[in-house]
């Protein structure tokens, strides 16, 4: 009887090792790490892009192909365009959020504006976004969030930008900023951008359109003002790029953009990033947290590392307007 019962003690001590064992092998809060990403976890991602638009399209690209290459068959996207409406980003992002989704990126700041606004606890990374304070509504940002939310930023040094606005036009006399008023980070850029001008001496007027139904008259009256336009980057602006195009070409008024997609579509020059480098990033960042099990809110938001001034050389000629061997000119592939 005694051996039987010590056969049992034994036994009993050997379950319990190994169960303490199995407890041990994950991380303190209940996740096990994926060290180097060899382990068998498939990781569901949403992706909320507020319109389609070159620039957007190129952050959302980078940012599939890297983590594709880093994790190949276990990454899956569910990949949702808000056709510019907000509503629509609120829509889709609460939906990632009742699937389960292991982390959101949220492409423009109205996607990560309904991002944070459905979840607190699910990563996310924004990109394409110009200023986080302002996303966040955090009025002391110092690059953290502290938060379940981290990203890249694509806002270009607004002083080169008016450097350059000022090397091209430097006899222009009036400044016309052309954006939409129902974009926080538009105005932002605008309030930033405004003193640098006015260093060179330029009267800076700004002209605001609340969407695509009164664009063409905004711009058509900031031309009869503006000896040139500058224009941020505005995601509306972007989605009605050619209808800017169709009034300030006719017009002869040039214009000098935030970022490459605008330029294409109605400016003839701009100081861009990639794009397509910073959705990358992005994506660097994304692998850091489901992977390497980074917390997003410790994680500096990250800026571009190069930016290149660039032409569209048909307007540029069209317009008369001579361009510096230093710039680059946009492919139009």
């Amino acid at each position: 009887m005694m051996k039987k019962k010590k056969i049992i003690t034994l036994f009993l001590a050997a379950a319990m090792a190994v169960t303490s064992l199995a407890g041990c092998s994950g991380a303190s809060n209940g996740k096990s790490a994926d060290k180097g990403g060899k382990g068998g976890k498939t990781y569901n991602i949403g992706i909320c892009q507020l319109v389609q638009h070159p620039a957007l399209d190129a952050a959302t690209k980078g940012f599939k192909d890297y983590l594709k290459e880093k994790l190949g068959d276990r990454v899956k996207f569910d990949e949702q365009n808000a056709a510019g409406d907000s509503a629509n980003c609120s829509t889709i992002c609460n939906g990632f959020v009742s699937a389960g989704d292991d982390l959101i990126m949220a492409n423009a700041t109205a996607a990560l504006t309904a991002a944070t606004q459905a979840t607190t606890t699910i990563p996310i990374l924004g990109t394409s976004v110009t200023d986080y304070g302002t996303a966040l509504s955090i009025k002391d940002w110092n690059g953290k969030s502290g938060s379940n939310v981290s990203g890249t930023t694509d806002l270009a040094p607004l002083d080169q930008q008016a450097s350059m606005l000022n090397e091209l036009f430097p006899d222009a006399k009036k400044v016309g900023i052309l954006y939409c008023s129902a974009e926080a980070n538009s105005k932002y850029q605008v309030d930033t951008i405004t003193p640098f001008l006015e260093k060179y001496g330029y009267t800076v007027k700004a002209y605001t359109f609340s969407d695509s139904n009164d664009v063409a008259q905004v711009t058509k009256q900031a031309c009869a003002d503006s000896d040139v336009l500058y224009i941020p980057t505005d995601n509306t602006a972007a989605n009605c790029a050619e209808n800017i195009n169709n009034v300030a070409l006719p017009a002869k008024t040039p214009i000098v953009c935030g970022e490459e997609g605008i330029c294409s579509g109605c400016g003839v020059a701009t100081l861009s990033i990639s794009y397509e480098d910073l959705g990358r990033k992005t994506g660097e960042m994304a692998y850091d947290i489901l992977v390497n099990g980074k917390n997003p809110g410790d994680m500096q938001v990250e800026s571009a590392e190069n930016f290149t001034k660039e032409y569209d050389a048909d307007r540029a000629k069209e317009l008369g307007v001579t361009i510096p061997d230093d710039y680059k000119a946009i492919s139009k592939e």
